[in-house]
This record gives structure tokens, sequence and C-alpha cells, in this order.
């Protein structure tokens, strides 16, 4: 099984990697895409970066990070990102077997393996990065069919832990999805959004560290209930589980 997880706006600055080699990242049937949105990202000046990006003065480092893209040092995807999700998954505590389970979706790269080296970055799914020619593209325009050819081409059960923006960026047909719903005081469900990705954290890290291996709904299910957590199946889409929290 391969576990996507969603990205973090937040991010781990610095590393200790050499510079970004796209022939060091799995999944290279999207090598050109990447490259053409990395080029398109590090161009941009500055002040620019801000509008573009939709971000704040505060946050202008973020911008000039990209910059960089090319020559700054990079890190293991999987501690690049932080935030709440990566907090509940704690990576740095997984065998080296649960995190070749692991790979995060991207705006800039599609979709990477958890160790997969890169640069600290500023880019969001929901941003309309201009081209060279001066045309304003949706990241979903820009990736295309590429990010679900090259999750179909895994060859295994897909658990697509992402989130809405990430997922329209390449949707793999028949991946396990999960929502997270709570139980109201009247026994009524509904979503959680707060601590959404700090339950999906810690589902993925139940699943990595699984030393049995799940090829549909049902596995899923079955791993995560052995580990106490209670998830339920829909009776109208079999690839669409319920974590209750």
């Amino acid at each position: 099984m391969l576990i996507v997880l969603p990205p973090s706006e937040t991010k781990t600055h610095g590393g200790s990697g050499k510079p970004l080699d796209f022939h060091h990242l799995s999944f290279p049937s999207l090598t050109k895409a990447r490259q053409t949105i990395l080029a398109d990202l590090q161009a941009l000046e500055v002040d620019e970066a801000l509008k573009v990006l939709g971000i704040s003065e505060k946050l202008r480092p973020e911008a000039e990070s990209n910059r960089a893209l090319e020559t700054s040092p990079t890190m293991p995807a999987i501690f690049r990102y932080s935030g709440v999700l990566y907090d509940a998954l704690d990576a740095a505590t997984l065998p080296e077997k649960a995190l070749e389970r692991l790979a995060i979706g991207s705006a800039l790269f599609g979709v990477i393996h958890a160790t997969d080296p890169i640069p600290h970055y500023r880019l969001s799914g929901g941003t309309k990065l201009p081209t060279k020619s001066g045309e304003l593209p949706t990241m979903k325009a820009r990736w295309g069919t590429s990010i679900s050819e090259a999750l179909i081409d895994v060859n295994q059960l897909v658990i697509d832990l992402r989130s809405g923006t990430y997922q329209q960026l390449g949707r793999v047909k028949d991946a396990v999805t999960v929502r997270v719903e709570s139980v109201m005081e009247d026994g009524s469900r509904k979503v959680v959004s707060h601590f959404n990705k700090h339950y999906k954290g810690e589902l993925a890290r139940v699943l990595a560290l699984s030393e049995k291996e799940a090829h549909n709904a049902e596995d899923v299910m079955s791993i995560a209930q052995a580990a106490g957590l209670v998830v339920e199946e829909n009776p109208n889409h079999k690839e669409t589980l319920t974590l209750v929290v």
C-alpha cells in the first residue's frame, strides 16, 4: 500500500542535503512538469511572489526562499513538512520499512516519496502561477493527468489522505479515502475540520507500521480497528472510510 499525505504550508528550513536533483526524485514521469513549475516559481520577483502566493509581508522569507530552489540545501520530504499531521505521524520514530509506504502530494513536485530530498519552498495547490508568456493556469491545469497516471502506475493500493485541493491535482481511481467525523451529544455526526489533520496523521502512522499489507478498503479498516481506531465503511461508496473520533 502507498499512503499519500497532504503537504503542509509550514515547512522546516535548512537541511544538510545537496541541492535539488530532479533525477533523485521518485515518479520520474513528473520531471518535465516539475522543472517547468519550478522555473516559473523561481523566476518571480519577491514582491510579485507575495501577491501571487497570497502571503503577507511578514512571510517575505517564504517568497525569498523560492528564489533559491536549485541552490538551497535539501532534506527528506517527510522532515521538510511540519505541522499538525506531521507531529502526529512522528516520522522520526518510524523505521525505514514504514517510510517506504509514505508519499506526499505537492503543488511543486506533484507527488514525492517520503525520503525524496527537496528544498524549502512556498507554493500551494490553489495558486495560479504565471507562466513566462504571462498566462495564469491553475495548478490543476498545469498537472493535467500526470499525477493520476503516476499514482496508478505504482500498482498497489493507494490510500489517499490528501485534502480536497491536492486530490483535485490528480485523483486516483479506486483509491481509499478517509473522512474524519465526530459524534455529537445528540448522536448526529459532524465532519472534523480543525483536528482533521491530527487524526489523519495518527491513521497514517498506524497503517505505515502495520505488519499486514492492505489490498482494499476492508483491509485498511481492519488494520485501523486492530490498533484501536474506530473506522466504518460507507455502504454507498466502498472506497470511502469514516474515521470516528
